[in-house]
């Protein structure tokens, strides 16, 4: 069977990077100020969704994110690896979103797209850690989902199985489509760049990127090739409530990033003896490191 999928990706702060600027006075992220990468949760999931477009004829998988137009590189690179499109949703309205509001945009759009046979992105992104965006997006849509994903193992007579991380080992999960996953980073690493995809793709641009004063470079390449043009929403494209978008739909705001580097103010060289191991104790209790 062929398979419609949409993966769920983002574009992050590269949390190693973190300097002075990289929070605003409102209290939210200041992405501009910070060197940005694909989630690389989220990169696990498209290996995961590429292996199934592999094993099912005619299936297709889309990329779909959430964030200023630069943000369109997390679907180059998603095109650039063997993902069919993808769609950006940018707006000022969608700025400042917490997990509540950036699953209600991604849940609109995804009804906007038609609701796929498997929707699939990372287990969490890098600059939240909440794991929340996912589960939400599952429960407005109304599907079933299984977490924690380590590998799609097979999907047929509408139903997949997957084997997922549980505390104490694994398990084997078989459910019916249409389905929500998350991966884990432990899932198989994506596939490098495909030098072919890359000549294809590299002039794929949202219009948004693209310069509004008639200086636009291959302008009769875009003409041409339609799939050079990448699907750009705003929240009035997917039906959005303003109310329930970015900062007004949020109802939790990032405090502070922090770059936390621990330096150790003193070594000690100890032995195996007992008494070493024993004052090493004692020392840890006292200072309430430990007990």
């Amino acid at each position: 069977m062929s398979l419609k999928i949409v993966v769920l990706a983002k574009q992050v702060p590269d949390t190693r990077n973190v300097g002075k600027d990289a929070m605003t006075p409102e209290g939210t992220v200041n992405r501009a100020a910070l060197p940005a990468i694909f989630n690389p949760e989220d990169l696990n999931a498209l290996e995961q969704a590429l292996r199934l477009k592999e094993q099912h004829p005619g299936s297709t998988v889309h990329i779909l994110t959430m964030g200023p137009p630069r943000a369109t590189d997390v679907i180059r690179e998603g095109l650039f690896r063997g993902a069919d499109g993808g769609y950006l949703l940018t707006d000022r309205a969608f700025a400042g979103a917490d997990t509540l509001a950036t699953s209600y945009a991604l849940s609109q759009a995804i009804k906007k797209i038609g609701l796929p046979d498997i929707v699939i992105g990372g287990r969490q992104a890098i600059d939240g850690d909440t794991a929340q965006v996912g589960p939400q997006v599952a429960q407005k849509l109304d599907l079933n989902q299984v977490t924690y994903v380590t590998s799609v193992d097979c999907v047929k007579d509408g139903k997949v199985t997957v084997t997922r991380t549980v505390d104490g080992g694994i398990e084997r999960v078989e459910t019916p489509l249409p389905i929500l996953l998350t991966v884990n980073g432990n899932a198989a690493p994506c596939r490098p760049r495909n030098a072919k995809l890359v000549m294809k793709y590299k002039r794929a641009t949202a219009p948004l990127e693209r310069p509004t004063d008639g200086t636009l470079p291959h302008a009769e390449e875009y003409e041409k090739k339609p799939y050079l043009t990448i699907t750009q929403w705003s929240v009035a494209d997917v039906d959005g409530d303003l109310s329930q978008c970015g900062l007004a739909g949020s109802p939790t705001k990032v405090k502070a990033v922090q770059n936390i580097v621990f330096k150790a103010k003193e070594s000690k060289c100890l032995t195996g003896s007992d008494n070493d191991v024993e004052g090493l104790i004692k020392e840890l209790l006292d200072s309430h490191t430990i007990g």
